[in-house]
């Protein structure tokens, strides 16, 4: 997320511009209004990238210490549970990443301020959901448009130990992890602390998936990585850590093969019924089967559509799993028409699109007599 606001040019008192006109018409006698100036108009920050793409980022980032220290943070800091963190990163116009965890919290345990130099991040009695990467970076700003300055930023891990709770809390109870062949996966067991020993179980059958660094490997910033996914790998899977103690157990998570995305939505349409009559009721249903991330999102053009003729639709879906052992989201769009009149015979076209591009169907509804 971002924090901070486009800089913004200082607006002129009538008593400055009053001495400002005054300076120039002792200076020069040529009236300004007939001076021709060049404007120099400020890089943008691809147009200086570009330009020095040689050039070295800057660490912009500094960790507040006891009694006034200041020091570079390392790439990973261990903390305890409890403790407080003070960050800065030098700047007048600097925008800051951290856990989500934080953002879903009413109080006032988080603080930004931006001062006149730089912006001070500040984070009191730390847990361990707090663990993860905080960063910061110099905001650039044209106008209302604003982007990320690539050399000038700064970023750390920090882990915030807690013994009686050494997974990071997650959101929810039981998450559900997709497989694909085309790039790895990762299994998020992260934990408070890089000392736990960690590792990783399959419910049914019961056993311990080996994590040797070639198949599997356990990072503990991000959880097991699974790097070439298959669909014998599908099943409930959890993390078991421990730390001179009793073994803790993670939430659950469910795996699910699914087909790498590959184009547009795989989309059919089929009405109830193509011959109606005065009265009927008629249901017209657009189907897309595809991958189980990627939302789908439907438009419907309709033969009383331009007279407003009332319709009633409605969109829903389910994940299925098919045949050959792979998930699937299943999409559904379906239209309905109470009683059907003369205005409602013709062509019923559906446009289904995703993240990769959009598919058109359509579907011919008759009149008998």
């Amino acid at each position: 997320m971002i924090y901070g606001d486009c800089q913004k040019k200082e607006k002129r008192t009538p008593q400055q511009n009053g001495k400002n006109k005054q300076k120039a018409a002792g200076q020069n006698k040529i009236r300004a209004t007939y001076k021709k100036m060049k404007l120099k108009n400020p890089k943008l920050r691809k147009e200086r990238v570009f330009l020095d793409k040689d050039l070295k980022a800057t660490f912009i980032m500094t960790q507040v210490l006891d009694k006034g220290r200041f020091q570079k943070p390392a790439k990973t800091l261990n903390l305890t549970v409890g403790q407080s963190i003070e960050l800065r990163c030098k700047g007048n116009n600097i925008g800051w990443a951290y856990p989500s965890y934080l953002n879903n919290l009413n109080n006032s345990r988080l603080s930004i301020i931006q001062q006149q130099k730089y912006s001070q991040l500040t984070l009191t009695n730390a847990r361990s959901a707090d663990t993860g990467e905080y960063s910061c970076w110099v905001v650039l700003c044209d106008g209302l448009e604003c982007s990320k300055d690539d050399l000038k930023m700064g970023k750390t891990y920090i882990f915030f130990a807690d013994p009686t709770e050494l997974f990071v809390p997650s959101t929810n109870y039981f998450d559900i992890i997709y497989l694909r062949s085309d790039a790895p996966s990762t299994i998020p067991c992260r934990v408070s602390t890089p000392l736990a020993n960690v590792t990783l179980h399959r419910e049914f059958p019961p056993q311990q998936l080996p994590a040797d660094g070639s198949l599997i490997s356990y990072d503990a910033k991000k959880g097991f990585i699974i790097r070439q996914p298959n669909l014998a790998q599908k099943g409930v899977v959890h993390c078991m850590a421990s730390l001179r103690g009793t073994p803790q157990i993670s939430s659950n998570y469910l795996l699910l093969y699914a087909e790498a995305p590959s184009g547009p939505p795989s989309t059919t349409i089929a009405a109830s019924s193509n011959a109606v009559s005065g009265g009927d009721q008629v249901n017209v249903t657009c189907t897309v089967l595809g991958d189980p991330e990627l939302q789908v999102d439907f438009t419907w053009k309709y033969p009383g559509q331009q007279d407003e003729r009332p319709v009633i639709i409605t969109e829903k879906w389910r994940l299925i799993d098919r045949n050959n052992g792979k998930t699937v989201r299943l999409s559904k769009s379906m239209l309905y028409i109470d009683d059907v009149e003369t205005i409602d015979i013709g062509d019923y076209i559906c446009t289904a699109r995703n993240l990769i591009g959009e598919t058109t169907v359509a579907t011919r509804v008759f009149s008998y007599y």
